[in-house]
Formats: C-alpha cells, sequence, structure tokens
C-alpha cells in the first residue's frame, strides 16, 4: 500500500502533536500531579504512534511507544513525574522533531534509532520512576530485542497479564446507566461477561476491516455491550492497534478467545470474567447518556459516544462536523494574486468611467455598475485576507521551551509571560518573524535579566520577568519583547560608539538617549567584545532590525537603566494590498500607506520654523518636522514658493513627521508589487502598484523617511 499520498497529513499533524505535547510538559514540569496534563501526552503520544505505525516509521513509533508505556505507568499511579524525567521527556522530543526533519527533508528518519533514549525511558518505568543507572550495552541489546519481538502493544498487553490486572482496566470504563443495567441483568440470567482486549498486528494495513470481522465473529456467540473506543471509531480507523469491549454471552472464555484468533492479522487477545463487582466499581459513570438500552450494539456505542469521548461536549445535541480544511499556502498565494490582478482591472475601469463621464458631461455612464464592481471586489479581497489569516500562536508557543532551556543553560529563573497570541498576521510575515522574535527574547534572557544573585542585590524578586505581548494598532501588528532586567546603559553604548570610530565626540554630545541606543542595531556593533558588558546587546540586532524592515516593519527600543528594556516591533497586517494615498510630487504619482498618515494639513509658509537649521511646523502642541519630498526623491516642484503647503502628517511609533506633496489624488486600494532585484531601488522606496491607466506608482517606505 502506498502511504505517501498521506505524508503532507501526517507532517502536519505531527507537528501538531508535538507542539501539543511541548506545551503539555511545560505544564507538567510545573504540575508534576495534572491529571489532564498527563492524560493529554498520554493520548498525543497514542496518536503518534499510531500515525507512525502506519507510516513505516518505526523509530518514531518505537520512541512514543515507551512515551505510552511512561505515562500508561504515571496514570494508574505506579510511578511519579519527576524533574529527571521530564528533562529525558525533553531530550526524547528533541528527537522526535529531528526525525520528523529528516522525513521532510530526506524522506527517512534517519539513522539514530533512538535507543539511548529509548533506553532511559524503560528503565524509569522499571524504577519506578526513579532516574536509572545507566545500563551496560548488552542488557540495552537484549530490552532492544525484547522490544522488537514484542506484540505491538506490548506494555498493554503486560498490564492485562493478570485476571486482576483486567478487571482492573475494565472498571476504568465509563458505563453508562442502561449499560450497566444491561451487564448487570444478563450476569443475573448467568450470562458471562468477559472483558475482551484485541491486539492487532503492527504489519496490518486495514486495521477497520479486521476489527469489523472481530465485531461479526462475536455477534454470532453473543452481544457487545460497549466498546472502547466507540464502534463508529473503529469503523472510521480512529484507534491505534489494540481495542477493548464488553461482551455478554453464554459460551466460555477460551471459545471467545478461539473465534477472535481466527481472524487474520490478529496478534493476540485477552479475555477475562467481569463481575458485577467490577462493573458496579467503575470510577466514572456518564449521567448524559440516555437511559433507554438500544438492541443493538453499534447504536449504543454511537449514542454514548458523546460522553466517552474526551474532547466531545458535555451536552447532548448534534454532533459537531469538522469545518476546518488544510489548504497549500501556494494555492492561497495563487488566489490572491487572482485578486490582486482583479483589483488593477477594478481601478481601470474606474479610471476608465471617469474620463469617459468628462468627455461626456453626462455623470451616469457605468458608474452604479462599477461601485458594484468595487464593493465586490473589496468584500473578495477581505476574505482572502482572512483566510491568509493565522495567530501569532504558531511563532509564539516555541518560545516558552526556548525560555525553558536558556534559563537553566544560564543558570537564571526567568519567567516567560505571552499575551495576545490570538492576534492574527498574514501568513507570508509569520513565516519571516520567528527568528527576529527568537533573537529579541534570547537577548532579554542573557543579557537583559541578571543572575539571582544580582537581583538580590537591587532588591528584584528571585525570578526575573519577560512580557511576550501583540496587539493591533491600526493598519499594523505591535509585538513587544519587555524584560524587567538591568536595561542598557546608554553611557556604555556612547562610550562604546565612540571608542569603535562609529560616531565622533562631537556627534555624541548632540545625540539623545534613543538615537544612541539606535546604534545598537548598526552592523558595526555585532564585533563587540566578549569582556565588555555590552557583549551581545548588539550582536545580530542589526539582522534583527534588516528582517524587520524588510516586512515593512519597524522595531524601537525604550529602556530604563536598572528597570529593564522593552523592544517594540511593529509589523503591517498584510504585504499583498493596502489601502494608500496617492500623492503627486512634481509631474509623478507616488502611493503613501493609509495606515501611517495621521492627518493632512494646509500649512502658510509663514508657519514654518527652524530648530537646529532643520524646518518644522508646530501643530497642536506638538512640534514635527517637515519633508520636503521633491527633494529627497529629486523632482522639480510645480507649486510657487509662497503657496501654502499641502502637509500630510504620518508617524513612525510615536515619532511624527510631515510629508510634503504637490497635490493630493484620493485614496486608492493598491496592489504592491516587488520592484526586484536588478533595480536598485533605495530603501524609501518599497514597492511599486500599477494604477488603472497603467502608470507605475511607487511606494513610500515612511518608516525609512521619518
Amino acid at each position: 500500500m502506498d502511504v505517501s499520498q498521506y505524508l503532507e497529513i501526517f507532517i502536519d499533524e505531527t507537528k501538531e502533536h508535538l507542539q501539543s505535547l511541548n506545551e503539555q510538559l511545560l505544564v507538567l514540569e510545573k504540575e508534576p500531579e495534572n491529571a489532564d496534563t498527563i492524560n493529554e501526552i498520554f493520548r498525543a503520544a497514542h496518536s503518534l504512534k499510531g500515525m507512525a505505525g502506519t507510516m513505516g516509521y518505526k523509530t518514531m513509533q518505537e520512541l512514543t511507544h515507551k512515551w505510552e508505556d511512561v505515562f500508561s505507568e504515571v496514570r494508574n499511579g505506579k510511578m511519579k513525574v519527576t524533574p529527571d524525567l521530564v528533562d529525558v521527556l525533553f531530550k526524547g522530543l528533541d528527537k522526535l522533531e529531528t526525525i520528523l526533519d529528516n522525513i521532510i527533508n530526506a524522506g527517512n528518519e534517519g539513522d539514530d534509532k533512538c535507543e539511548d533514549i529509548i533506553g532511559q525511558l524503560i528503565g524509569f518505568v522499571q524504577n519506578g520512576g526513579s532516574a536509572p543507572a545507566a545500563a551496560p550495552a548488552s542488557k540495552k541489546k537484549s530490552v532492544s530485542k525484547a522490544a522488537a519481538s514484542a506484540a505491538p502493544a506490548a506494555a498493554a498487553a503486560e498490564a492485562t497479564a493478570t485476571g486482576e490486572a483486567s478487571k482492573e482496566k475494565f472498571r476504568q470504563f465509563k458505563y453508562a446507566d442502561f449499560e450497566q443495567h444491561a451487564i448487570n441483568k444478563a450476569l443475573e440470567e448467568g450470562t458471562n461477561a468477559f472483558g475482551v482486549t484485541v491486539y492487532i498486528q503492527e504489519s496490518c494495513l486495514l486495521k477497520a476491516a479486521r476489527a469489523f470481522m472481530v465485531f461479526k465473529k462475536l455477534e454470532e456467540l453473543g452481544t457487545i455491550a460497549k466498546s472502547e473506543p466507540a464502534v463508529q471509531d473503529i469503523e472510521d480507523e480512529r484507534f491505534d492497534l489494540d481495542f477493548s469491549m464488553v461482551f455478554l454471552t453464554k459460551e466460555s472464555a477460551e471459545k471467545v478467545k478461539q473465534a477472535i484468533m481466527n481472524v487474520s492479522e490478529i496478534d493476540s487477545a485477552y479475555v477475562s470474567l467481569l463481575t458485577k463487582e467490577a462493573v458496579d466499581a467503575a470510577t466514572i459513570k456518564d449521567e448524559n447518556a440516555q437511559s433507554t438500552a438500544s438492541s443493538d450494539s453499534s447504536s449504543a456505542a454511537a449514542e454514548t459516544k458523546a460522553a466517552t469521548a474526551p474532547t466531545a461536549s458535555a451536552t447532548a445535541g448534534k454532533p459537531v462536523v469538522n469545518r476546518s480544511v488544510r489548504v497549500d499556502i501556494e494555492k492561497l498565494d495563487d488566489l490572491m494574486n487572482l485578486v490582486s490582478e482583479l483589483i488593477i482591472a477594478k481601478n481601470g475601469l474606474v479610471s476608465l468611467n471617469a474620463q469617459q463621464d468628462e468627455v461626456n458631461h453626462s455623470g451616469t455612464g457605468i458608474g452604479p455598475q462599477i461601485e458594484y464592481l468595487e464593493r465586490i471586489t473589496t468584500n473578495l479581497h477581505q476574505s482572502v485576507m482572512k483566510v491568509r489569516m493565522v495567530p501569532l500562536e504558531s511563532v509564539f508557543n516555541r518560545f516558552p521551551r526556548m525560555i525553558r532551556d536558556v534559563s537553566k543553560s544560564l543558570n537564571k529563573k526567568i519567567n516567560l509571560i505571552i499575551s495576545g497570541e490570538e492576534t492574527e498576521l498574514d501568513r507570508t510575515v509569520i513565516d519571516e518573524i520567528g527568528d527576529p522574535l527568537t533573537h529579541l527574547l534570547r537577548n532579554a534572557a542573557d543579557h537583559g535579566i541578571e543572575t539571582a544573585e544580582e537581583r538580590a542585590k537591587t532588591n528584584k524578586p528571585e525570578v526575573g520577568t519577560i512580557n511576550l505581548n501583540a496587539y493591533q494598532e491600526g493598519n499594523n501588528v505591535v509585538i513587544e519583547v519587555k524584560d524587567d532586567g538591568k536595561g542598557i546603559d546608554v553611557e556604555k553604548v556612547r562610550k562604546k560608539a565612540i571608542d569603535k570610530g562609529t560616531i565622533t565626540k562631537e556627534q555624541a554630545e548632540v545625540m539623545s538617549d534613543k538615537e544612541i541606543i539606535d546604534l545598537l542595531f548598526r552592523p558595526s556593533f555585532s564585533t563587540a567584545e566578549k569582556v565588555s558588558e555590552l557583549s551581545g546587546r548588539g550582536v545580530g540586532l542589526d539582522v534583527v532590525k534588516t528582517n524587520i524592515e524588510k516586512l515593512g516593519g519597524d522595531v524601537e527600543v525604550h529602556t530604563v537603566l536598572g528597570g529593564g528594556s522593552n523592544f517594540i516591533v511593529r509589523l503591517p497586517l498584510t504585504l499583498a494590498i493596502i489601502q494608500s494615498l496617492m500623492v503627486e510630487i512634481g509631474t509623478e504619482k507616488y502611493a503613501i500607506p493609509l495606515g501611517s498618515i495621521q492627518t493632512i494639513e494646509d500649512i502658510p509658509v509663514s508657519d514654518i520654523k527652524y530648530v537646529q537649521s532643520k524646518e518644522v511646523i508646530h501643530l497642536r502642541g506638538s512640534v514635527i518636522p517637515i519633508i520636503r519630498l521633491n527633494q529627497i526623491l529629486d523632482i522639480e516642484s510645480t507649486k510657487g514658493a509662497d503657496e501654502n503647503l499641502t502637509v500630510v502628517i504620518v508617524s513612525k511609533g510615536d515619532k511624527l513627521a510631515g510629508f510634503v506633496v504637490d497635490n493630493l489624488i484620493g485614496q486608492q486600494e493598491i496592489v504592491i508589487k516587488s520592484i526586484g532585484k536588478y533595480i536598485d531601488s533605495p530603501k524609501m522606496i518599497s514597492g511599486a502598484t500599477i494604477l488603472g491607466d497603467g502608470e507605475v506608482a511607487l511606494i513610500l517606505d515612511v518608516n525609512t523617511l521619518v
């Protein structure tokens, strides 16, 4: 059977399970007796084992099998979760991620069979949770050999090796009232109630078909009162290599077992007699199941499925169908490109209609139809954008583990607090923002947060705090990385910059603290000596800034010496289609992103003042520098020297500036097109767009200009 067609689904689902394991292990480390977390880890490992087995990835299957063994023991109260065990589990998680990377990149699991991790996990189970002593190689080999020859569900088989253990397993069943009544009634009439567990061979490719054949064989001998998983789940192949049931029959255990073993590809079966006490001792009863018994076992199982499934809602009602679908990002890119072309075509029609109205002076034309088309294309664009939006959670959820590892290696106590992870960004931005944020967080942990001894001297809590927060602000998303560490010593940065020749002493004297801190983002600061306390503060920050500016964003720093630092990253919601203000400078047209614009002002020439030889205006209590775009872009202005200035007030974070333009054309939805590598465009130009008449207009990068 060719399973390659399922590889993409396997990779996506494995990533989700590994992320879930990562998050749950972090919780488990702090709350080692959290039953919900333990059950969630067991379920994720169980699902991974089944998926890996189906795809033929033996190492991943074996490793997750051992995880399942460990958490089976923890769930049964036979062993405790210890810090040593958590460390080994994290190592195992790293191995699983490495295996997945190998599968993605090379198409196989790689050469590492993970025998060291598997051996340690076996040791934990054997020692009841205590850290295992280093096992000799021969012992490891014998364990590995035993594991290789064991049944696919060896741990589960061992757990049911005695009658008492089997009864305990079936005591954990969630019996509905009518199920309990039906079983007890059968026992009173002298019918046997057997707890049956069936193990399918690991090599079996049609598990559901084998399970169905087992059901058919058993229904010839009696009645299946309950199945775990539910019958529907088994038919849909939503189970691993074993399933259990309560079976009512007049026949003997031997005959029941024989009937099961007559089905091909069944590895083994365990049949144990259940007593009334075993059924009555069920730890959880389902109060929501229907009270009327059904003679059809499949129907009964389906009716109780809502109660027995761990993720199902407790309230009865219509089952919720899976309403999501996986779509390749390339298909979404194609869809976005088509919408972009549609918008360009729409802009052309708008322009053409305006020209016809000018010629005809009628004002009728096809205006209503054009307006209708505009509404549809805008709604279509918004719908496609919503589909492309991804919560920042997909980036943020990797950071708790990273901070845990960094804090252990640095011997610091650090608490990472994440908020706003539900904030959404375009997928293209999400894919690029992970590395800059990783660096900023490492920077905060390594060079921001002090050691426990240093914090004690300044009367700070022993545990340092890093806040990772995201929120939407207009057409931008803001991400803050804030720590309560020692902050940045501006005077040391100033001195370092002078020593390195980055700035002169004269420049340093007139530069503000904010301008000095911005020097940390210069490439020249990436060669700081290790002996300096600044070491690392500037290493790679130039790369962070470059990567963020590539996305049309910017980064700034607020810091208090001894009180911590706050790195603020602003990113556009999307990189594809934006609302912009079209302006004229000389005879050329330019676009200014609407999200950066605060107001538009008509300023008399007499209102212009000078501060340090630079032009500024005083506007509603703020002194705002003005930027004459015609001078920067080397274009001859069409306005006279004494005419009022049209000034577009823009913002970059908390900074304001005024762009002087010749004329305003109006607001327009534009498609951002990359200029490409062949034209060496300055940083102040972020891209180009095609206007309705086919003309190309450049898009101004507000952040760079400010």
